[in-house]
């Protein structure tokens, strides 16, 4: 399809299969929880049989949490394809969603949140034993946005928002509330797969509470549960012979002696959390939370707890109900565009996890976050990331981006109506091929460079704060993580912690210049060019460059030459064989860049969205020359439909063990194959 400015090629994912199949490459990963349930150890997430778990997930959000038998399955499978294995069930209790866990249909009015659903949890089961049986593991959300019910018997039910927020941190009653759900489903028995939750191994991870915590969210407390908390605080400082603090607190201006309180409730809350789950059986790794609103102090926390996790976004959060504003920037001129705020959540002694990450549409650029994320997930050992969202729904007529929910929003929040939809994007989805291979099979090295950054405190003075006024130390404290992510392995020590590395760095110590023109990771298998935009991926069996491609002329790997025509794009080779490209019989090359729907309209800076558009999504077609060194005779090159069908072939030339060829001619796709007939 030509537009007038540039050529496209209709490529809207379809969502009940994958035009390529990876399954080959994890056949001996089926059903998950055949290595045993997953354990933490020295910093990594074991199974227990020893197997290291390396994880490229997904979320799936609310009503997508309940879909039909016949969806369950197929998902399920399309999934496996694209090489994920883990979901997180995200949003089950969003009292906006239909179904949520507490209610599958609305019209009757729900008096409470004391009980699950037994359609819902019917529906949730049945895909549990889907995923189960295609290797794909469950990452189990437990407090996210439950509203509370006067049925419930918690003070001014009316008053309270999602989760709760702050209250549930340490209000008993709330607190008796969450326990009392996390016995119901983790005790509820599923059918399917005959198990008990909690005795389910498939069931591999699970959070107390996602984005919640007490630090940013203190100011306005409701009764009775502000009058509730300054007495808790009067108690702490008694206990310790501390100054009795001016009534009423205000909690929204901390100081040392407040903000040591509020990270103690915090433990006392997670510790309660976790005992209350360990004795009811649960055998997996349990988070706290996975914010970072406050900082070191709430690494620390949560320093007690299996595991770590965070979420990073590169996002303007500009999506408003009549305002449709777009980031219209790229993150990879940026010393460090989005791993601060993870970062700051590691410790090199606890796994390390990303349960929510997103460039999201309609950023033109978003396809170059995919490999990076996942590129630098590998250098750093973490244990896996989910990419925020697949979907927030379970319809099957499909083939736009962000398809309009009703009102384009659920629960007043605009950038819910598909902003962060996934599923069927040829620019985010279409990579997680390249993705899965890189991190589950290893093909990026993990670092052996370690680092830490040693927190001499958790607080530092709050600028413009009367004295005394001071707040966690956070990202802007903390010059020495921008970049780190990228060079080598990195976390933060916590007071009276051990050393475990040997580069101890002050906050302010700079692995990478704030002005630096390149970063390189110290496997030399990754490289970014800040001023060109652009970056590479260079390992025996994946190989990939993506950004500003269009001016650079020939681009060097080793074993692998390329000349991208198109400005801006994602060109990536990855084998689907044990044997690295230059010896592969079967290679899979991805080429993508932009990609949008069908007449979307927007302003002429691309800074505002006017009109989302139609079906289909189209893709520009990438125009690249490529040589790539090979001791294989007889490879044919085949571009692949969304169905999977080979719409075409690509012409080749071997000479002197170099196959050359031209990507973008009569047969464009996003997919080519790269086989041995």
């Amino acid at each position: 399809m030509q537009t007038s400015l540039r050529r496209t090629v209709a490529y809207s994912l379809p969502w009940d299969d994958a035009p390529v199949d990876l399954r080959h490459l994890f056949a001996g990963e089926q059903p998950a929880g055949k290595h045993g349930f997953l354990t933490c150890r020295g910093g990594k997430m074991v199974f227990e049989d020893g197997t290291e778990a390396r994880f490229w997930g997904t979320n799936f959000n609310s009503a997508a949490n309940f879909p039909s038998h016949d969806y369950s399955e197929k998902v399920a499978r399309r999934l496996a394809k694209f090489g994920v294995n883990l979901v997180r069930f995200h949003q089950l209790d969003g009292d906006w969603s239909t179904p949520n866990i507490f209610q599958f249909t609305k019209g009757n009015r729900l008096a409470s949140t004391r009980q699950l659903d037994p359609e819902s949890m019917e529906r949730l089961d049945y895909l549990i034993h889907c995923l189960k049986r295609e290797g794909i593991y469950c990452y189990l959300d437990m407090l996210t946005y439950r509203r509370f019910r006067t049925g419930d018997d918690v003070p001014a039910a009316e008053r309270l928002g999602n989760a709760a927020r702050p209250y549930s941190n340490f209000d008993p009653r709330l607190i008796e509330l969450q326990k009392e759900f996390c016995t119901q489903i983790w005790t509820h028995v599923n059918p399917y797969t005959g198990l008990a939750y909690r005795d389910d191994p498939a069931i591999a991870l699970t959070e107390i509470a996602n984005e919640n915590e007490m630090f940013g969210d203190m100011a306005n407390l409701v009764e009775p549960y502000r009058s509730e908390l300054e007495a808790r605080y009067a108690a702490w400082l008694e206990r310790r012979g501390l100054p009795a603090a001016p009534r009423p607190v205000a909690f929204e201006k901390t100081t040392e002696n407040l903000l040591a309180f509020i990270v103690e409730t915090m433990q006392d809350y997670y510790e309660q959390m976790h005992r209350h789950l360990t004795d009811l059986g649960v055998r997996i790794p349990i988070a706290g939370t996975n914010w970072v609103r406050g900082g070191a102090a709430s690494l620390e926390a949560q320093r007690r707890l299996p595991f770590m996790d965070s979420h990073a976004y590169f996002y303007n959060w500009g999506w408003k109900p009549d305002v449709k504003e777009v980031k219209t920037d790229s993150m990879l001129g940026h010393v460090d565009p989005w791993y601060g705020s993870l970062l700051l959540m590691r410790t090199l002694d606890r796994p390390f996890f990303v349960s929510e990450w997103d460039d999201p549409w309609p950023n033109e650029w978003r396809a170059e976050s995919v490999l990076n994320l996942a590129a630098v997930s590998a250098l750093q050992g973490w244990s896996g990331t989910a990419i925020h969202t697949y979907r927030y729904d379970c319809r099957e007529a499909s083939d736009m981006i962000a398809m309009p929910i009703t009102s384009d929003a659920l629960a007043g929040v605009p950038y819910r109506g598909g902003v962060f939809d996934t599923f069927n994007d040829p620019a985010k989805f279409g990579l997680f091929y390249h993705a899965a291979i890189l991190l589950r099979r290893g093909d990026v090295r993990e670092s052996t460079g370690d680092m830490e950054v040693a927190l001499p405190g958790l607080w530092a003075p709050r600028v413009g704060a009367e004295p005394g006024g001071v707040a966690p130390i956070d990202n802007g404290h903390c010059p020495a993580l921008r970049g780190a992510a990228e060079v080598g392995r990195i976390g933060m020590r916590l007071p009276g912690a051990p050393a475990l590395a040997p580069r101890q760095l002050a906050l302010d110590e700079r692995v990478v210049a704030e002005d630096a023109a390149e970063i390189r990771s110290d496997t030399g298998e990754l490289h970014r060019n800040l001023a060109h935009r652009y970056a590479t991926i260079d390992t025996p069996r994946t190989k990939a460059v993506y950004g500003f491609l269009g001016a650079l002329g020939w681009i060097e790997l080793r074993g692998l030459r390329l000349r991208c025509k198109t400005d801006f794009a994602v060109i990536a080779l990855s084998s689907l064989s044990d044997a690295p490209l230059d010896r592969s019989d079967n290679i899979l090359l991805t080429a993508v860049g932009r990609a949008d729907n069908t007449d979307a309209t927007y302003n002429d800076a691309r800074s505002r969205q006017y009109s989302k558009g139609r079906g289909p999504i189209l893709a520009e077609v990438v125009e690249v020359d490529i040589a790539l060194d090979t001791a294989v005779a007889g490879l044919k090159i085949s571009a692949i439909s969304t169905a999977g069908m080979i719409c075409g072939p690509v012409q080749e030339t071997l000479a002197n063990g170099t196959l050359s060829f031209t990507l973008g001619g009569d047969f464009p796709s996003i997919y080519y194959l790269i086989q041995k007939i």
